[in-house]
C-alpha cells in the first residue's frame, strides 16, 4: 500500500504513479493528517511511504502521521521522496521512524522534482519543469521495479554535510523559518476560500471573506501556490515569483 503526503502535487503525481505500476493501493494522509486522526490500514504488499522533502528530511506532519497509523500485514517498508535536488541524510532518520514502528526499511528513493519551495528559491520554468515531469516516470519504473523485486533502494553514502543538514539545519529551520506570521492577503483575494480548504493542518480559517493563519504550518505552499488570484504572499521573499503546482495534480 502507497501512503503519502503531498503540498502541491509533486508527491501526488509520483505514488499515483507507483500505485500504477505496482498495482496498489493508493490513500493520501492529508485528511488524517489535517483531522488528527490515526489511520488505521492492511496490506500485504510492501508499505510505500511517498512525500516531498522540506530541509533535507520527511515533513514532520507526515512522520506524526506515521507514527500514529496502525498498519497491519506487510512489514517491509520503503520510503519515496520527492526534492528539488538531493534529500541528505534523510534515508537515516527513515530507517530509524521503521525501527520505531517495528518495520523493516528497505531504504529511501529520491525523485527529482520540481522545486516548490519559492520562500526561497523562484518556481522552475515552464520548459524546467517539463523535462523533470518527463523524466519522472522511467525513474519511477525503476524504483517500482526494485520494490517488485524485493531489492532495497540503491542510497548514496552520507558525507558530512548531508547529516549537518538533515540534523542542525533541519532543526534550526522550523524553529526559525517555518513560521506562518510572514503569510499576508492582498485585495487581489476572491475570498474564495481555497486557501483553508487546502490546508493540511487546519491551519487558515476566513474571516470576513480573508484567510487568517493560526500558529501551525509545514510550508507545505498548497496555499500560497494554489491561490487563484495569487494574492498570497510571504513577507517580501514571494514577491513577484510565479507559483507552481504540479501541472498533472492541479487541484480544481
Amino acid at each position: 500500500m502507497i501512503l503519502y503526503f503531498s503540498g502541491t502535487g509533486n508527491s501526488r503525481y509520483c505514488a499515483r504513479l507507483l500505485a500504477e505500476y505496482l498495482q496498489d493501493d493508493c490513500v493520501d494522509a492529508f485528511r488524517y493528517i489535517r483531522d488528527g486522526i490515526a489511520g488505521e490500514f492492511s496490506s500485504q504488499k510492501p508499505w510505500v511511504f511517498v512525500c516531498p522533502t522540506y530541509c533535507w528530511q520527511i515533513p514532520r506532519a507526515f512522520a506524526g502521521f506515521l507514527r500514529s497509523a496502525r498498519l497491519s500485514g506487510s512489514r517491509d517498508a520503503y520510503f519515496v521522496m520527492t526534492c528539488g535536488g538531493e534529500v541528505g541524510n534523510a534515508p537515516a532518520a527513515n530507517r530509524a521512524l521503521c525501527e520505531e514502528m517495528g518495520l523493516v526499511c528497505h531504504g529511501t528513493f529520491s525523485v527529482v522534482m520540481p522545486d516548490n519551495y519559492i520562500v526561497l528559491f523562484p518556481a522552475p520554468t515552464e520548459e524546467e519543469t517539463q523535462k523533470l515531469l518527463a523524466a519522472a516516470p522511467a525513474v519511477l519504473r525503476s524504483c517500482a521495479d526494485r520494490i517488485l523485486a524485493g531489492k532495497d533502494a540503491t542510497e548514496h553514502t552520507p558525507g558530512f554535510a548531508d547529516k549537518l543538514k538533515s540534523g542542525v539545519v533541519n532543526t534550526l529551520f522550523y524553529r526559525f523559518n517555518m513560521q506562518p506570521k510572514k503569510f499576508t492577503v492582498s485585495d487581489a483575494c476572491v475570498s474564495c476560500g481555497k486557501c483553508e480548504k487546502v490546508c493540511p493542518l487546519g491551519n487558515i480559517r476566513m474571516e470576513n471573506g480573508r484567510p487568517v493563519w493560526g500558529e501551525h504550518c509545514t510550508h507545505c505552499m498548497a496555499c500560497i501556490s494554489g491561490c487563484p488570484a495569487e494574492a498570497i504572499e510571504y513577507g517580501k521573499s514571494t514577491r513577484g515569483k510565479a507559483r507552481y503546482q504540479c501541472p498533472a495534480e492541479k487541484e480544481s
